[in-house]
């Protein structure tokens, strides 16, 4: 007879969520709040500019005032990488509110019929993603806390995937051994070695079709994780 795991674990940002092309949307405020008008190479450059900064700080938005100082500090980034006439005319607030207008998630369609398959299945999920503390307010404006058991963030957790750390604190939230755990993401570094690290059996979601690295149980679409959690081979605990 076929058995789940007890548990599954999440990636975030390209498994749940996708990011709305920023740059569009920066224009588009730029335009509309301050008849600022940039180019598209310049938008892409600014936030080019912001993610590169966030990428390597965002463990610091830890609760409610360090993540309104990581944001200003992003959004500094971002202004900063703007055109000289559109800096003069922006001031830090400003700039906040171009960052966070410029900042769209949606769920992919795949996501909440997946979420409740699986829970159905007697799954508990426990997402973990490199994130500031913001990432359970978008998961909130998106209706997909309710399928959750748990969210675990690089910023809360104090350490980032891969890092064994992070997975831990999930399993830990989940009420499961790592043997009775699988874990699916997008990135062959922090999800793939991430998981196995952490003994923990690891699934690769390439959203394109393509096909992952030998070794490497590989899906298109979260419809198929059942299919793929099914007598998942036992992982060596580290």
């Amino acid at each position: 007879m076929n058995r789940l795991p007890e548990a599954l674990l999440l990636d975030a940002l390209g498994t749940l969520v996708a990011l709305e092309p920023p740059a569009p949307r920066l224009r588009r405020a730029l335009s509309s709040g301050f008849g600022i008008s940039v180019s598209e190479s310049d938008a892409k450059r600014a936030i080019a500019a912001e993610i590169a900064y966030y990428r390597s700080h965002l463990d610091e938005g830890r609760d409610e005032a360090t993540l309104a100082g990581l944001r200003r500090a992003c959004a500094q980034a971002m202004g900063g990488a703007l055109p000289s006439e559109a800096r003069e005319r922006l001031d830090p607030e400003a700039c906040v509110s171009l960052l966070l207008r410029s900042l769209e998630f949606s769920a992919f369609e795949d996501v909440r019929p997946s979420l409740r398959d699986l829970r159905d299945r007697g799954l508990r999920l426990v997402v973990v993603s490199n994130w500031d503390v913001s990432l359970t307010d978008v998961l909130r404006r998106l209706d997909l806390t309710c399928l959750l058991d748990g969210v675990v963030t690089s910023a809360g957790a104090g350490a980032r995937k891969p890092e064994a750390a992070i997975f831990k604190r999930a399993l830990h939230l989940a009420h499961a051994a790592p043997s009775r755990a699988a874990h699916v993401g997008d990135s062959l570094v922090e999800d793939v070695e991430g998981a196995r690290g952490a003994g923990i059996e690891a699934i690769l979601l390439r959203r394109d079709g393509s096909s992952g690295p030998p070794g490497v149980k590989t899906i298109p679409s979260l419809a198929d994780l059942p299919a793929a959690i099914e007598d998942q081979p036992p992982v060596a605990e580290p």
